[in-house]
C-alpha cells in the first residue's frame, strides 16, 4: 500500500501556501506540490492526506529566507510529475537565475523547441511547485508581465522580492 501524501500550510507574503509531499521512507519528504490558494490548477487537500508540518520544516525555512530577500538554494528533494514536455520545461525553469527573467520564447529556445512558446507557456502555467520552480521569472517577449497561475499581483510580489521591477 502506498504511503499517504503529507501536507502542511505555510504563511507567506503571497498568502497561504499548501506544501504537498510524499514520504521518502527515511522520515523526510519529497516535495510534489507547492500551491497558492486560489491559483489556477491548484490542488487542494484530498481525503486520506495527512497533515504533518514536521517534514516540511526545511522547505518552510528556505521559503521564509526567500521572502526575507535572501537567496536560499532550493536544492530540496522534488518530484516533478507531468508529461515529458512539461517536465523538460519545469527543469528549464530551475535554471533561471535568481533576480533575472526570461521570455517564453527564450525558454522554448532553451529546450530546443524554438517554435513552441505557446506550449511552453501552457506548461509553465501547470508548474506544480510554484516559487521553488520559478515560473514567476518568465515574462512576455517585451518584458511585460503575462499570465501567472497565482495571479499577476503575486507575480509582482515574487519579482519584487528578487529586486525585479515589474509592470
Amino acid at each position: 500500500m502506498e504511503a499517504a501524501l503529507r501536507y502542511a500550510y505555510h504563511g507567506s507574503p503571497i498568502g497561504p501556501l499548501l506544501l504537498i509531499g510524499e514520504p521518502d521512507g527515511h522520515g523526510g519528504i519529497t516535495l510534489i506540490g507547492l500551491e497558492m490558494e486560489g491559483a489556477a490548477h491548484a490542488r487542494s487537500v484530498q481525503p486520506g492526506w495527512v497533515e504533518d508540518p514536521a517534514p516540511f520544516a526545511e522547505t518552510a525555512r528556505r521559503l521564509d529566507a526567500y521572502f526575507a530577500g535572501e537567496r536560499p538554494v532550493f536544492d530540496l528533494p522534488l518530484a516533478l510529475r507531468g508529461t515529458p514536455f512539461q517536465v523538460r520545461v519545469w527543469e528549464a525553469l530551475r535554471t533561471i537565475p535568481y533576480g533575472t527573467t526570461v521570455s517564453y520564447a527564450d525558454l522554448a529556445r532553451q529546450i530546443g523547441r524554438p517554435g513552441a512558446a505557446r506550449a511552453v507557456g501552457a506548461a509553465v502555467g501547470r508548474n506544480p511547485i510554484a516559487v521553488i520552480v520559478p515560473c514567476h521569472r518568465v515574462v512576455g517577449a517585451d518584458g511585460s508581465l503575462t499570465g501567472f497561475a497565482g495571479g499577476l499581483a503575486r507575480k509582482r510580489v515574487l519579482l519584487a522580492t528578487e529586486g525585479i521591477a515589474a509592470g
